[in-house]
């Protein structure tokens, strides 16, 4: 029995991923796999920034493939591999084949493995029971080996190569002078033991004389076949068989549809294809690869019992913030540290969630609570997420859990906090070959209410005149954005590093009473920025009092 393959599963962060979100993303999945014995694979919900770049770069690590979408596609659905037919196979082998495997329907595929049909059982009873055409063979260009395999036949005279070509068929059961004015030149003549008639069809002319019941065929017989290019066929069957069996020997190629065939691809997602799959009462479809080529059959049957997705969230549990079709998908784990969000499951999971002030913080425990040794470059990885979270145990989200973390892991990496602190930061903040519209975006979260939707972004620096410079642009580009993001208010932090400080820059009609009534701060009229002294934290700071405001 053909094991089933183990589906991934796949450990991913949130979309607009900071160093936080790649790093425990990558060191989580590498703890899963070391407990559980693979299967788990990290992923990325979207672009990685320059400071978690440098990061990877640092400690030799490949960046996770990118996924957008989590929803169940075709490839996660099972798809069943029948035999597949070339198309010159004789429809009684393929019905044999189905009747076998139990298959309705197979795939007919071409040398450079695409797709160029499909029979199915219907198609076989049309053959079988619609078609009464004596030319039957010749309109189908039968190959001879076909009818030497139907009849379990021999080929007593000439080659068995070949197609038929011309003609009908015929059986020589009348009498000389009525089977003369019957048999045209091309024909294929069924008989049994009767020289006249087979001499008869070679007089005529006919392409090929099959003797019926292995009746002997005299010598005389097989030269005159040859001299007149006459093919003599052998069967063990009476004439009713052959009669029966002989037209079953056509090729699927006649018979199969080839145009307009309803085909899916594996990358398809399923609740795109599920109405066409409802529309069209076919019992299996052809699924194809990214570059046309045949993979197997989709079944109807297989779309009731869909596997989905398998994922485990890092770093967040919102659904606003999560990668697309999360809804889609099947939750395992959540691992974050971040205030609850709106996530719903449709199981229990494992639910893990600390007041820490980074995610790899409750990771390096998980290392330490399996005994699962820490290897240098996981590390090196979970220090520097550490570092960017807490803005190297500056930011009021920082607890001691995370500073005794950062420290045992830097042993192990063997890094400098301050030196490679200072290198990530410098490497995060060089921004000047970014857009505005990608420096905004880079790590930019949403977050709702029940009646209000808004989104804040952030971009920390240890350089004062970047962040001053950089403030018009992203006040501009906000401006001209807000519009397009359904959002009612945005806001962005410039966040000073050394002076521990924001500028935040805000549009949304309501934005400055918002600000006003949670920081009690003034604001100039039609101005867009303000000054936060202290104001560090998007999670900690921010967040809460622009909710708690939002409340009143």
């Amino acid at each position: 029995m053909e094991e089933k393959v183990k589906k991934p599963i796949y450990v991913i962060g949130h979309k607009n991923p900071d160093t936080d979100s790649i790093c425990s993303a990558i060191s989580y999945a590498h703890l899963k796999n070391k407990i559980n014995g693979g299967g788990y694979i990290p992923m990325r919900a979207g672009k990685v920034s320059n400071e978690t770049n440098f990061v990877l770069e640092t400690f030799g690590m490949d960046s996770p493939q990118l996924i957008t979408d989590v929803a169940t596609q075709v490839k996660d659905v099972e798809i069943k591999k029948p035999q597949a037919l070339t198309r010159d196979i004789s429809i009684k082998r393929a019905w044999t084949l189905m009747r076998d495997t139990k298959d309705a329907t197979l795939p007919v595929i071409q040398k450079d493995g695409t797709l160029e049909g499909i029979i199915a059982v219907k198609d076989i009873a049309t053959a079988n029971m619609d078609i009464y055409e004596t030319h039957i063979l010749s309109l189908s260009k039968t190959p001879y080996k076909n009818i030497l395999e139907t009849l379990e036949g021999t080929m007593i005279v000439g080659d068995e190569e070949g197609y038929v070509e011309s003609g009908k068929l015929l059986i020589g059961a009348a009498n000389l002078d009525l089977l003369e004015s019957f048999i045209g030149e091309g024909d294929i003549l069924i008989t049994g033991n009767r020289y006249e008639a087979q001499l008869c069809g070679i007089e005529m002319n006919a392409a090929c004389i099959v003797v019926c019941m292995g009746a002997p065929v005299s010598k005389t017989i097989q030269k005159m076949a040859a001299q007149n290019h006459c093919r003599i066929i052998s069967t063990p069957y009476d004439t009713y068989m052959v009669a029966r069996l002989i037209s079953q020997s056509t090729p699927v190629r006649h018979f199969m549809k080839k145009d307009n065939l309803i085909t899916f691809k594996t990358e398809d997602f399923i609740n795109d294809i599920k109405s066409a799959v409802a529309k069209i009462r076919h019992r299996e479809f052809p699924v194809l690869d990214s570059e046309g080529n045949y993979c197997g059959m989709l079944s109807r049957r297989s779309l009731i019992d869909m596997d989905k997705k398998k994922i485990i969230m890092v770093d967040h549990n919102e659904k606003s913030q999560a990668v697309d079709g999360i809804d889609d998908a099947e939750i395992l784990e959540i691992i974050d540290h971040h205030k609850l969000g709106s996530i719903e499951t449709i199981a229990p999971v494992y639910f893990r969630n600390q007041p820490v002030g980074c995610t790899a913080t409750i990771i390096y425990q998980m290392y330490c609570e399996n005994e699962v040794e820490i290897e240098p470059n996981i590390a090196g990885l979970l220090c520097s997420a550490i570092i960017s979270d807490t803005l190297m145990f500056r930011s009021p989200t920082c607890t001691a859990l995370d500073q005794q973390a950062a420290e045992a892991l830097a042993m192990i990496a063997k890094i400098d906090i301050p030196t490679h602190a200072a290198e990530m930061f410098r490497a995060g903040s060089a921004l000047q070959d970014k857009t505005e519209e990608e420096i905004f975006y880079q790590d930019f979260k949403k977050f709702s209410t029940e009646e209000v939707n808004f989104g804040v972004g952030q971009v920390s620096s240890m350089d004062k005149e970047e962040l001053i410079s950089l403030q018009p642009k992203i006040e501009a580009y906000m401006l001209s954005a807000l519009s397009k993001t359904g959002l009612d208010m945005m806001f962005f932090l410039l966040t000073d590093i050394i002076e521990e400080s924001s500028i935040v820059i805000f549009v949304g009609e309501h934005a400055p009473e918002l600000l006003k009534s949670a920081f009690c701060i003034d604001i100039e009229e039609n101005s867009h920025t303000s000054y936060l002294k202290g104001i560090v934290s998007r999670k900690k700071q921010l967040i809460p009092k622009l909710m708690a405001a939002l409340q009143q």
